[in-house]
């Protein structure tokens, strides 16, 4: 579904819902077209070609389900998802292209940080395109280091990021040389 640009900004709500066995279309539909349409500013045709494919859909329904993992909804129809590892690996976060800048990812990203939480984690990491490196780091996440990944014989560009997930009363600050410390808030 494309709407024209008058009608993406106008407010769209945005909900949040656990992942149920049913959404696995969705999200690899959601997943391919990202990388197709968004990511391909940033990536070749060729290391397009190679990430974007699934080559078992039933391993990725698996993989959905073994996980907490969020489906945003706008208008009753899945537009992103993201999901969360026990040790605070955000492994995917897209959205679809059509939904891009309407507050899909903010929102699925406050989700993940509050499950992090919950879970009493206090970081959470993640291997960002060079598409999304930008919005990672306008959300608080530093880069750790760029490196390189290999995706059916193409080398892509991605980064090791991290967010700290400061509990009730504390803060983290990053400095240089990844050196933190920890600051207790002012009463």
């Amino acid at each position: 579904m494309h709407l024209p640009d008058s009608e993406r900004t106008r407010a769209t709500m945005v909900t949040l819902r656990r992942y149920v066995p049913a959404d696995y279309v969705s999200t690899a539909e959601i997943f391919l077209r990202a990388i197709r349409e968004v990511a391909s500013r940033d990536y070749t045709p060729a290391q397009i070609d190679a990430w974007a494919k699934i080559d078992d859909l039933q391993a990725w329904a698996e993989r959905r389900s073994s996980r907490p993992t969020w489906i945003a909804v706008a208008d009753g129809l899945p537009i992103g998802f993201a999901d969360l590892e026990p040790d605070g690996h955000l492994d995917m976060m897209f959205v679809h292209p059509d939904h891009q800048g309407i507050g899909a990812a903010s929102s699925l990203l406050l989700e993940i940080e509050a499950e992090a939480r919950n879970l009493g984690l206090t970081r959470i990491f993640t291997e960002a395109s060079l598409t999304a490196r930008p919005f990672f780091e306008r959300r608080g996440f530093i880069v750790l280091m760029r490196q390189s990944v290999e995706k059916r014989g193409q080398a892509l560009t991605n980064f090791r990021m991290e967010k700290l997930l400061p509990q009730a009363g504390q803060h983290y600050c990053h400095l240089p040389v990844a050196t933190r410390i920890r600051l207790k808030t002012p009463r």
